[in-house]
């Protein structure tokens, strides 16, 4: 196991924790309101790989990080040590199927939490404690069952489609006078996007700022174009009888994106993966990017929110579905 940004850490033994999911719609779109090894420096995995499949990409330091000195002050060395062990060893399933450790969703965790310091630091215990006794919850600064069912359940009331869900059922398509389309260059692929135009004019905002506040994102012309927008009922319908996997862990049979607030971005993709790709190995990648690490830290200032399962996928706030 690697360690995360800078000084050392001694990790506990490994505690296995199975979280069950909170709701049966999990993956593409779906809905969720349900011997100790040896000391590493934290840089190490700043630059090294997290699998042969999945090499962390050069953006891993992409986003603000504290001095050493700060993150690791703090009484709650016992549960940074505890986290350590959790962030990739954790065997649990946040969202209906197994993972292993809580990695892929640290940076969601860390802007909840308003934590800049590394996963395994006593600064980041301290912050999340924090956060605890704000939402209810024992003060322990560890990443658990409770911790993250609370986050997912705070993430996925801020998408429009779960809040129209919980009032009054699936929402009714937009009509064809509210879609606009996207320009070629905007688009993934070369495929056909129409976007309600309230949120294909916040994409725009958003991609402009993107490039010019972070670098990296502007050197390929594929970061932040769309592969896939406004999905008609019908369209999904027909993808759920071929696929004979909705409301599972495949498709979500009352889907985001029939209302054309949602959209499927171009973040990256873990090499013999595509961009779309649930794959832990490539969605880990994902979250890796220095695109992620941007819409994470700015999507709001935009109106937009993540489905945290897939890091690909944002939809709109600035209108009601």
């Amino acid at each position: 196991m690697k360690a995360f940004g800078g000084g050392r850490f001694r990790a506990a033994a490994l505690t296995a924790l199975m979280l069950a999911a909170c709701s049966p719609r999990d993956g593409d779109d779906g809905f969720i309101l349900r011997a100790p090894p040896k000391a590493k420096d934290r840089a190490e995995s700043q630059a090294g790989g997290q699998s042969p499949a999945a090499p962390l990409p050069p953006a891993e330091q992409a986003g603000p990080m504290l001095s050493d000195q700060a993150c690791d002050q703090g009484p709650l060395t016992n549960a940074a040590r505890t986290n350590a062990v959790h962030y990739r060893s954790l065997a649990w399933s946040p969202f209906g199927r197994s993972e292993m450790g809580w990695e892929t969703y640290q940076r969601l965790i860390a802007r909840e939490i308003g934590s800049a310091c590394p996963p395994d630091s006593p600064g980041f215990a301290a912050a999340l404690a924090r956060w605890q006794a704000n939402n209810g919850l024992p003060q322990t600064g560890v990443v658990d069952q409770a911790v993250f069912v609370q986050m997912k359940n705070n993430w996925q009331m801020k998408r429009p489609v779960v809040r129209s869900m919980r009032l009054g059922g699936c929402p009714a398509p937009p009509s064809p006078d509210q879609l606009a389309t996207a320009r070629p260059d905007e688009s993934y692929g070369g495929k056909t996007i129409q976007l309600r135009r309230g949120a294909l004019a916040a994409y725009r905002r958003m991609v402009q700022a993107a490039k010019a506040e972070q670098p990296q994102i502007a050197r390929d012309a594929r970061n932040l174009t769309i592969f896939s927008g406004y999905r008609s009922p019908e369209y999904d319908a027909a993808r759920c009888h071929r696929d004979q996997n909705c409301d599972g862990l495949v498709r979500a049979r009352c889907s985001p994106h029939r209302t054309g607030l949602a959209m499927d971005l171009y973040v990256g993709q873990a090499p013999g993966y595509g961009p779309d790709s649930s794959a832990d190995p490539n969605r880990l990648y994902m979250t890796k990017t220095a695109t992620y690490a941007w819409l994470t830290a700015n999507a709001h200032r935009f109106g937009f929110v993540n489905y945290p399962f897939e890091p690909w996928h944002w939809e709109w706030t600035g209108e009601a579905p």
